[in-house]
């Protein structure tokens, strides 16, 4: 009986998934939540002390009129401090241009995010160009009304990226640096920076790690208004456009052409032809050509 060789496993990193150091900036935006600012910032920097990594804290005070800034200054971290206010994103690229490290944590500054989750967050980095904290844990206090639109939104998204996304706009995650950089131009001023990102890293196969986590009830009054589903909305099907558009553009199309298909047997049965039948045809396949020339453009520019 011949004796085999034991199987060698050869493990393939792929590019732009290497090891980074253990040194990581932790982003924090915040726009008129002096009341919280403060204890949010020493609980963090008492979290990230305990962890072992390299840390330093930016707060991006975007904007405030209650002296958020001067409250962030007195526990000794940096303050970016911005005489008008851009917006969520718009604070992110900012901390994230200043920041030292090639990590970005980024977290809220009103309490929601347990800082208890951030080393899991760092722990599950190896190998990862982002690092995701999902809002599934077995705490989780998101609004009653907000929660139809989250997971409408939610498997909208993961419909159209053609991943499962547990949680599209998380504030709680670590992100490569240079993975912000890269997709910077598309990345909004608004709250749609994280559901952005994550939509762009699904559709261009970046490797996506999600970890549950809990969520707390939010400290003072919530940013976001009953028209931001909207927004997120447009947003998630320009950005599957620009990624996937065959996602958008073949449904669409398919829709069309069942309506003109529909018409088309009834002006059968009466012996007629429409004009209203040869349109739908017609836009159906327009429609799909607009999308196949789209996928085209996509594959050529990766």
């Amino acid at each position: 009986m011949t004796v085999r060789p034991p199987t060698v496993i050869e493990h393939i990193i792929e590019d732009g998934r290497s090891e980074l150091p253990r040194a990581v900036s932790v982003v924090i935006p915040a726009y008129n939540e002096a009341g919280h600012v403060g204890q949010q910032v020493r609980d963090v920097e008492s979290t990230m002390r305990a962890t072992g990594w390299t840390f330093e804290i930016i707060v991006v005070d975007d904007g405030s009129t209650d002296g958020t800034a001067a409250e962030a200054a007195a526990t000794g971290v940096r303050v970016l401090r911005r005489a008008k206010n851009r917006g969520y994103g718009a604070a992110l690229r900012l901390g994230t241009r200043a920041a030292r490290y090639d990590w970005i944590l980024i977290t809220d500054a009103d309490g929601t995010y347990p800082v208890a989750e951030i080393p899991g967050i760092l722990d599950a980095s190896l190998g990862a160009e982002m690092v995701v904290g999902a809002r599934t844990g077995p705490s989780v206090q998101i609004p009653f009304v907000r929660r139809p639109a989250k997971w409408a939104l939610g498997r909208l998204a993961s419909f159209l990226s053609g991943e499962d996304l547990p949680d599209i706009n998380s504030g709680l995650r670590l992100i490569r640096k240079a993975l912000i950089e890269r997709y910077e131009g598309l990345l909004p001023d608004g709250f749609s920076f994280t559901t952005t990102i994550t939509l762009a890293s699904a559709c261009n196969g970046h490797a996506v790690a999600y970890r549950s986590i809990d969520y707390h009830a939010r400290l003072g009054n919530s940013k976001i208004r009953p028209r931001h589903a909207y927004d997120f909305m447009v947003l998630i099907l320009r950005t599957i456009v620009i990624f996937n558009p065959l996602k958008v553009f073949f449904p669409l199309g398919a829709v069309v052409a069942l309506a003109g298909i529909a018409k088309l047997v009834v002006d059968l049965r009466r012996g007629d032809l429409s004009d209203g039948t040869v349109l739908g045809l017609v836009t159906a396949l327009l429609i799909w050509g607009l999308g196949l020339v789209a996928d085209q453009n996509t594959r050529l520019r990766r």
